[in-house]
């Protein structure tokens, strides 16, 4: 390990007492109110048991005070595990698909993940699997680090909200299917303004005062020193919030990246209420009556941007590079980065012959001719790509949704829908056949 291994377990082993304790109290109140108000003795025994063995774990992390890495080495992740998660999340196209699976398995297989003792036990595997990873002086540098300790939070509160939002879903189909209706129209009852909701909003704002405080106390304030051109952070990030457009950047020009697709995002949500032919489901959770718009919005918001945020925080490294979540940040790391343009795949590779190029006296007409020469076959796959697959997508899987939207409607949702998934398209593509551009124009800036 890098830098002073006792010093880190010295610092780092009373946070992973308490944060033991913590947890064993969390799962401490679980098994009493599965006791008390569920009635389940069984449930409340397993929680409690769970509840002893944290508290146990407690002062084996409190003992790593004196600075031994065997003891520390007790509670921590294997690291054979460590290494083989390293080499697995430090791929691009694993981690990629890798979380398109785990969508893809949760969405199949919603009513099971959504009942709440899977989801406690889910949180609670991933709470001591983090605690157990804390023990790796690299993992606990990010982690830790004031910049990403929100990030750290808002993934978990994402889960919460997401997974209370399908669970809702979730009962609502099945009282669909039933024959009755939503929950949300069984509590039609009113309630006031005042006093009601201000007095709930005073006290979400005195308790969100509290929590404040108490971050600012125990958590250094992220603050740098006045930007320097001579020296400039690596890796240079942007805020979190914007880390999904910078990884855009690496795909795509910045006019593409930075201009056009945030614009079709913007252009699309506003587009949702004209293009949307179902009106079922407007002011209650389901899932089976817009399937479709589900899967577009889940992959479209966690696929192709909560992945992309925790990418760029947790696993992009000094020089854009990719690191396991337990691997040291190398700056001296070089990647050899052989990037090709499909021209060039089409000429060299393909055809064993040189660029087209234009002569050096040609005139405007002749040289913007050579250029479409040479870039027609990223033309060509373009072309089809946004004027083929719309019509070969409305007489095959879309066929419903024609004759159900018409022309118009159908043609801006499905190429709303082409350019969404232009992003995974061309990172897959970079990753797999290093390919750069499907059409590279430098000569005017335009790239795609």
């Amino acid at each position: 390990m890098h830098g002073n291994e006792q010093e880190f377990l010295t610092q780092i082993s009373p946070f992973l007492g308490s944060y033991f304790i913590c947890l064993s109290l969390m799962n401490g109140v679980a098994a009493f109110y599965c006791w008390q108000r569920l009635k389940n003795d069984r449930l409340a025994l397993g929680w409690l048991v769970l509840s002893l063995v944290l508290l146990i774990t407690s002062p084996i992390a409190f003992a790593g005070m004196n600075g031994s890495p065997n003891t520390m080495k007790l509670i921590g992740v294997p690291e054979v595990i460590r290494n083989f998660i390293d080499g697995q999340m430090a791929n691009a196209v694993v981690y990629t698909l890798g979380t398109t699976v785990a969508l893809v398995v949760l969405f199949v297989f919603r009513k099971f993940f959504t009942q709440p003792i899977v989801a406690w036990l889910l949180l609670n595997a991933s709470l001591i699997f983090m605690g157990m990873s804390m023990v790796d002086a690299e993992f606990a540098a990010i982690v830790t680090k004031p910049d990403n300790v929100p990030i750290v939070a808002m993934v978990f509160l994402l889960g919460f909200f997401t997974w209370l939002a399908t669970h809702r879903a979730v009962q609502n189909d099945e009282r669909h299917s039933q024959g009755l209706g939503p929950l949300e129209a069984e509590d039609s009852e009113k309630v006031l303004v005042w006093p009601d909701l201000v007095y709930t909003e005073m006290i979400c704002m005195v308790v969100l005062t509290a929590i404040l405080i108490l971050w600012g106390i125990g958590l250094q304030a992220p603050l740098e020193e006045p930007a320097s051109s001579v020296k400039t952070p690596n890796p240079s990030k942007a805020p979190w919030y914007f880390l999904g457009l910078q990884e855009m950047l690496v795909y795509f020009d910045p006019w593409m990246a930075g201009v056009v697709l945030p614009s079709l995002i913007v252009v699309g949500l506003m587009a949702i209420p004209f293009i949307d032919f179902n009106k079922t489901g407007n002011g209650y959770y389901t899932i089976s009556e817009r399937k479709f718009a589900y899967i577009i919005f889940q992959l479209g918001f966690l696929e192709l941007w909560v992945t992309l945020i925790v990418l760029g925080t947790f696993l992009r490294g000094p020089n854009w590079n990719f690191f396991g979540p337990y691997e040291f940040w190398d700056v001296h790391k070089v990647e050899a980065l052989n990037n090709v343009d499909l021209s060039q795949y089409f000429w060299i590779a393909g055809l064993g012959r040189a660029l087209p190029k234009a002569p050096e006296d040609a005139s405007f007409i002749t040289q913007l001719g050579f250029i479409v020469y040479r870039e027609l076959p990223g033309i060509v796959v373009t072309l089809a790509y946004f004027i083929v697959l719309p019509p070969l997508m409305a007489v095959t899987v879309f066929r419903d949704f024609f004759v159900k939207m018409g022309f118009i409607r159908y043609m801006v949702m499905s190429n709303l829908l082409l350019f969404m998934l232009l992003l995974p398209l061309k990172m897959v593509l970079r990753w797999t056949l290093d390919l750069k551009y499907i059409i590279s124009i430098p000569e005017y800036f335009l790239n795609l």
